[in-house]
């Protein structure tokens, strides 16, 4: 029983790429599932895997157009940045406070040199052509695996459950409602980091756009996509808008921001996040900020994001599993 537990845990460590890239499949079936679904009963007539192809295709796009608006305004703002640091030390010396710290210390003449190369900077990180190629070629062939396996899992999924659910017994009944819950898990906290985000992107937007800040769409965007990002991706984001907001009214507009960011975020935690994932994942603070952690160092911003309806879902199983188990058997319960 040792030398057969040994051996399975070396076979899974041998193929873990594929055990990872299977379970990011299921994860990304799982929250596709409620939106293919409606589509398929709306339009009857269209096949599903057409439905499913289309879906791709509007994420895939969604994606491009979003890094074409976004990546372009980062670069001009760098640069932008860079050319008027000068300026902005020269105003801060206008304080005799900050002077005086600033004659010991030399803060700006560090500051400046610092913002001088950051477009030198963001150019090396890019990283040699022949890295960059490689890496490119296998995150293609992996999101290309993921794809295939997830349109398989949506298009085939209730059979390959039901052909699991019919090998239960007499527990099928309670399978299927344990599938059930972790579907529903998954979808609603999709959903609702969507909705968390579109919220993010809209209020940024707007405040940007009072502000005069260019490119104010765009930044709320990268706001947005940071804000998937559990625990520290809304810090992030509003770290790279307040340097955005410096060549426009330093520091008016910069104090601006980061009062806004402030008030936004204690909103977002204390009634947006509560009303969105209180109700539907329902998962402790602490396995929260465990899982999370984990996710990130084993699969770093996609673990992260994958963390959340994970730890909701195992909870979902041991909840089970620990009902069943205090009131005996699944029929003596039923």
């Amino acid at each position: 029983m040792v030398a057969a537990s040994a051996a399975l845990l070396y076979l899974m460590w041998r193929i873990r790429v594929v055990i990872r890239l299977v379970a990011i499949s299921l994860f990304v079936a799982l929250a596709l599932v409620p939106v293919v679904d409606t589509i398929d009963t709306r339009l009857r007539r269209a096949p599903r895997a057409l439905i499913i192809l289309v879906v791709y295709m509007a994420l895939i796009a969604s994606v491009g157009v979003i890094g074409y608006v976004v990546v372009p305004s980062l670069v001009k703002e760098v640069q932008q940045i860079a050319h008027d640091a000068p300026r902005y030390a020269a105003d801060l010396r206008h304080n005799a406070a900050f002077r005086r710290y600033d004659n010991r210390y030399h803060i700006t003449a560090r500051v400046v040199d610092d913002a001088r190369r950051l477009p030198q900077l963001l150019g090396h990180l890019v990283g040699p052509l022949k890295d960059v190629t490689v890496q490119a070629a296998g995150f293609i062939a992996q999101l290309t695996t993921v794809l295939a396996i997830s349109f398989l899992l949506i298009l085939h999924g209730r059979q390959y459950v039901n052909l699991g659910l019919s090998l239960t017994g007499r527990s099928e009944g309670r399978y299927r409602r344990l599938i059930i819950d972790v579907n529903k898990a998954v979808a609603d906290y999709v959903l609702g980091n969507i909705v968390i985000s579109v919220l993010a992107t809209v209020a940024t937007w707007i405040v940007l756009s009072i502000l005069g800040v260019p490119y104010a769409l765009a930044l709320g965007f990268l706001v947005g996509f940071f804000d998937l990002i559990p625990l520290v991706g809304a810090t992030l984001g509003a770290i790279v808008v307040g340097v955005a907001t410096v060549p426009v009214d330093f520091p008016t507009a910069t104090i601006v921001w980061v009062g806004f960011i402030i008030v936004w975020q204690r909103f977002e935690d204390y009634v947006v996040q509560p009303l969105v994932y209180g109700r539907t994942l329902r998962v402790n603070p602490i396995v929260t900020i465990v899982a999370v952690l984990a996710g990130a160092s084993l699969l770093g911003v996609l673990g992260a994001l994958l963390a959340i309806p994970t730890a909701a879902a195992i909870q979902i199983v041991v909840r089970d599993w620990w009902a069943h188990r205090t009131h005996g058997s699944p029929a003596a319960s039923a």
